[in-house]
């Protein structure tokens, strides 16, 4: 499939896939969007880094890698370990990786190579991005994805619905769920009515918040203690 790097409205660049009608983050913002949304909303909304130990995040569509970066920057500040997964099936080339301007637009240049060694590391394996971050991609599909760990936040970032139906169902979330540490939370910008509906029939506390420039609302999903 064909993959074009394009300017969203903050300045930004996203990657576009014309033939199924889709872009990795949203065309109002991309950098705007994913703080809001997975920073502010979910990564700060939990208790992550009340204290200090290694903490769980799980990523559904590792994309560009822009939820990451932003993860890494916040354990980086906050000088608490995280260690992230990243699940992606058709993962993004180093080529187009390259040319996107996140670091520039962020003001942090030093935070390029670290980007970039996030692009270029290897997949199916955990490897070090600074003393506070640890990194596996893993070249898969959520739906036969397994893991030993349990996640205090999740970023659901897949596809939309009509791109991806298969991955917004009740069996995925129930698995999710199952994945998911008491008290932790499922972000997603999707909110469409029967997305909300699978996730509660999968056991998950689901509630409206405010989205970013262009979403009027996001999802946020809580596992009960």
């Amino acid at each position: 499939m064909e993959r074009q790097v394009v300017l969203t409205k903050d300045g930004s660049h996203t990657i576009s896939i014309p033939e199924l009608n889709v872009t990795y983050h949203s065309i109002h913002g991309a950098i705007q969007e994913s703080k809001h949304i997975f920073i502010e909303a979910g990564l700060k909304a939990s208790d992550l880094f009340s204290y200090i130990g290694v903490h769980q995040i799980l990523e559904i569509g590792f994309g560009t890698g822009l939820n990451a970066l932003l993860t890494l920057m916040e354990a980086d500040k906050h000088k608490n370990r995280i260690y992230y997964t990243g699940i992606d099936l058709y993962p993004l080339s180093e080529q187009h990786a390259t040319a996107l301007n996140y670091c520039e637009l962020l003001n942090e240049p030093d935070y390029q190579r670290l980007f970039m060694k996030m692009h270029e590391g290897p997949w199916d394996e955990m490897f070090e991005i600074t003393d506070y971050f640890r990194l596996t991609k893993i070249k898969n599909s959520v739906l036969n994805f397994t893991s030993d760990n349990f996640y205090s936040v999740i970023y659901f970032d897949a596809f939309a619905p009509t791109a991806q139906p298969e991955l917004w169902t009740k069996e995925v979330f129930e698995k999710l769920f199952n994945m998911l540490n008491p008290e932790g939370l499922l972000l997603t910008y999707c909110s469409k009515g029967d997305v909300r509906r699978a996730m509660i029939a999968a056991g998950f506390t689901v509630e409206k918040i405010p989205g970013p420039p262009g979403k009027r609302e996001i999802l946020r999903a809580g596992k009960k203690a």
